[in-house]
């Protein structure tokens, strides 16, 4: 791999990441071909990467499962140990990692450091988790039985991290595949290749015996995910993506029955009742709304606000957004960096068309930036209506649409009326109403008087047509193993 002083003039220890882990991505007849991943805020060209294919995932898939029976061989302790040298390794070269990131996805360089922390705190969530790893015995019917249950690792992994959070989701995916006992073959996003080929190089200085870890570099996804989904060896495909993408997957996997979690798209309601403390509100939506620029699964797309409240939530949020500081993401005090894209830019712009067509009063924002790069706006509307495409289709921008609502039935109705069910957030004070609504919002994951609830100790996933599975807390080890049965006669 080659980097440019593009990328290495923002790293302390530019030699040690050089190499970016080409050794963990093997070869398959002497393919040499690269494509060019570039900075979305300056447009420079940050390194050229090897352009892996279907032979190349192949040869990854061999290696993974040459290697599953010795990893999976090792005790809990010692798999939890390495996982514990990979964590603190990633602390070390934080500072390094955070500016891969933010060079190659954009986000300003204070997010991007926290998302290496969050990175981090999955590995050293799963070191310890290694170690909990139980089964249980079973009252047996009759004297001359016992009956136990184990659990094993369900065998080689197939993951694939988007590039909207590459750090964590690969961190988030991967340690508790290797907690379980797992070897792991990863397929990161094309747009953001360079921080999981930096992480790759700290987990080779880990002590990661061979063939555990296989990263594979490609430019188009398709041909291997097809190979992920299609090759009887890997017993199991783990993917964060589009809904889309989702169920092209699924239906590959289905003819194996392949294990699968899915982390997919959402169309997240953030709903203001009136007895909500509307600074606080205001403060969360920011939050959920315009972190990584609007650019995270769990953005808040859909912002609902009682009508007596609705003028001074509507005043003050648009006020805070005005003062959001929009720039590469290098520069100090940024907080809204590019998104990553032309296409990204053409969607919100079509949604924000579609909705002033129909009705919708641009508060603030509104336009592209004309910068070097992919800038935007970040964008308040007010006015808006389910019949706009803004209320059924996920933005993935800096555009915050405000519905205005007055009884707690109808926006319950309304938040849930849509295929997706990955994370809501609502406001309120009420504790009556608080448990009420948290019941009824058919979501994976519900902030209550908070923006932000991603935490490697808590189960991130969604429910209808946002994914199956979870990530984190112990309960996202259980997805990496196999429950098995063993009943002992003759005794």
């Amino acid at each position: 791999m080659t980097l440019t002083t593009a990328l290495t003039r923002h790293l302390k220890s530019p030699e040690l990441f050089r190499g970016l882990a080409d050794e963990l991505g093997p070869w398959a007849g002497g393919q040499r071909q690269r494509f060019s991943v570039f900075n979305p805020s300056t447009g420079e060209l940050l390194a050229e990467v090897p352009d892996m294919g279907p032979a190349d995932a192949h040869a990854a898939i061999e290696r993974a499962h040459a290697a599953q029976e010795t990893w999976a061989g090792l005790t809990a302790r010692a798999r939890s140990d390495i996982l514990w040298n990979w964590h603190r390794l990633i602390l070390e070269h934080s500072d390094d990692l955070a500016a891969i990131l933010t060079a190659e996805m954009g986000k300003p360089l204070g997010e991007a450091k926290s998302e290496v922390q969050h990175a981090a705190a999955y590995l050293q969530w799963y070191a310890e988790e290694a170690n909990r790893i139980y089964g249980e015995t079973i009252s047996a019917p009759s004297t001359d039985r016992r009956m136990l249950v184990i659990k094993q690792p369900i065998g080689v992994v197939g993951a694939i991290t988007p590039w909207n959070f590459p750090a964590s989701m690969v961190a988030r995916k991967i340690s508790p595949a290797l907690a379980a006992g797992c070897t792991v073959v990863l397929k990161p996003a094309e747009q953001t290749p360079l921080v999981a080929g930096a992480m790759f190089a700290l987990a080779k200085l880990a002590g990661f015996p061979e063939g555990v870890l296989n990263l594979v570099y490609a430019s188009e996804g398709d041909a291997i995910g097809r190979e992920l989904c299609t090759n009887s060896k890997v017993r199991k495909i783990s993917f964060t993506g589009s809904t889309e993408v989702g169920r092209l997957l699924m239906r590959q996997c289905s003819d194996q029955i392949k294990r699968i979690s899915f982390e997919l798209g959402g169309n997240a309601p953030f709903i203001v009742f009136d007895d909500a403390d509307i600074d606080a509100a205001v403060d969360g939506a920011i939050q959920a709304k315009f972190r990584n620029a609007g650019q995270t699964c769990v953005s808040a797309n859909r912002i609902y606000v009682q009508s007596r409240v609705y003028a001074e939530f509507a005043e003050k949020f648009t006020e805070r957004v005005r003062m959001l500081k929009v720039g590469d993401g290098f520069e100090p005090d940024v907080a809204i960096g590019p998104l990553i894209n032309q296409e990204a830019l053409r969607k919100i712009e079509l949604h924000i068309s579609d909705a002033v067509q129909k009705g919708a009063r641009v508060r603030s924002g509104g336009r592209r930036i004309k910068l070097s790069g992919t800038f935007f706006e970040p964008t308040v509307i007010t006015d808006v209506s389910r019949t706009m495409r803004l209320a059924e289709e996920e933005t993935f921008g800096p555009l915050a649409p405000l519905f205005r609502f007055d009884d707690t039935d109808h926006v319950v109705r309304e938040a849930n009326d849509t295929i997706y069910g990955l994370a809501a957030y609502f406001y309120a004070s009420n504790l009556k109403r608080v448990w009420r609504v948290a019941e009824a919002l058919e979501y994976g994951m519900v902030g209550i008087n908070t923006g932000r609830m991603s935490s490697e100790a808590a189960p991130f996933g969604g429910v209808k047509q946002s994914g199956i599975g979870r990530e984190g807390s112990r309960h996202g080890l259980e997805d990496y193993l196999e429950m098995k049965y063993l009943c002992m006669g003759g005794l």
